[in-house]
């Protein structure tokens, strides 16, 4: 269901890309700030909601990041994209896995929309000069970031503060 939401967005802005076919999949394997040879990347955040699988306690973040690396195969005029959405453990249960965020349909589509910028900046050299729509923020977050139970933290990702 996941994977729909986010392909879906990008579909939906999929004119602005001179024709060509992207694609976009989900992956936990990119790691940041390397990626391959003719790859580039993007790291950007938004809010979104977890629900631990153990105890069904849900929790919201501000500012959950997201990684994408993406690729332009001009010969076949294709593109991919790779996303890694980072996750967060609940801090009630010892055993808590790590979750994957859930973002509201509007968050999914800023974030496609800046990275389709992205794309065609670094792979079309259009000038685009700058633009910043925020993401949407709908509730209460109560309580500070805790990085113990964030993946994007360990990892040094996280653009939240302590």
């Amino acid at each position: 269901m996941a994977l729909q939401l986010w392909e879906s967005a990008l579909q939906a802005k999929a004119s602005e890309l001179h024709g060509d076919t992207w694609h976009i999949t989900l992956t936990d394997s990119i790691e940041p700030h390397k990626q391959a040879h003719d790859w580039f990347q993007y790291i950007s955040g938004s809010f979104a909601r977890f629900a631990c699988s153990l105890c069904k306690r849900s929790w919201m973040s501000k500012r959950v990041q997201v990684v994408f690396h993406f690729h332009m195969d001009t010969a076949k005029e294709r593109g991919t994209i790779k996303l890694r959405r980072f996750k967060q453990k609940c801090r009630r249960c010892n055993e808590a896995q790590m979750e994957d965020p859930n973002f509201p349909v509007e968050n999914i589509d800023v974030l496609i929309e800046r990275l389709v910028e992205k794309i065609r900046m670094r792979c079309y050299k259009e000038d685009l000069g700058e633009k910043n729509r925020p993401s949407v923020f709908s509730g209460r977050v109560n309580g500070p970031h805790e990085s113990a139970h964030c993946e994007a933290c360990r990892l040094a990702v996280c653009s939240q503060a302590n």
